[in-house]
């Protein structure tokens, strides 16, 4: 199965498609590790204040490449350093790591679950 790598980073949007789903994982896990080595968002102040810590600076998300939808789960990695993982595209859940291995551990687990 094929694996697609769809990362969203400021206003850029790159697609990249894997023959694995280690592969898939090592890009992802390349570009947050990119994304961190930037500096941090600011608050920003619209109609409401948004604080870093509810900012997305960088989302990479992770699909089977396939016709009908397949397992879907990702990374944010927040304004201020922060990095969530999560499962699902629509109705996102929270996967609870300690650290940025243990996040990816359980993006994988996730990931080979759904196949």
């Amino acid at each position: 199965m094929r694996w697609r790598v769809t990362e969203r980073h400021g206003s850029e949007v790159t697609k990249g498609t894997f023959d694995t789903l280690y592969e898939a994982i090592e890009h992802a896990r390349a570009r947050v590790d990119a994304a961190l080595r930037e500096g941090r968002l600011g608050t920003v102040k619209l109609l409401r204040e948004f604080t870093p810590d509810k900012r997305v600076q960088s989302r990479l998300e992770i699909s089977a490449a396939r016709l009908f939808r397949g397992p879907e789960a990702g990374v944010d990695v927040m304004g201020d350093g922060a990095v969530v993982a999560y499962a699902g595209s629509i109705r996102k859940r929270v996967l609870e790591a300690d650290t940025l291995d243990e996040a990816f551990e359980r993006l994988r687990e996730e990931l080979e679950r759904g196949r």
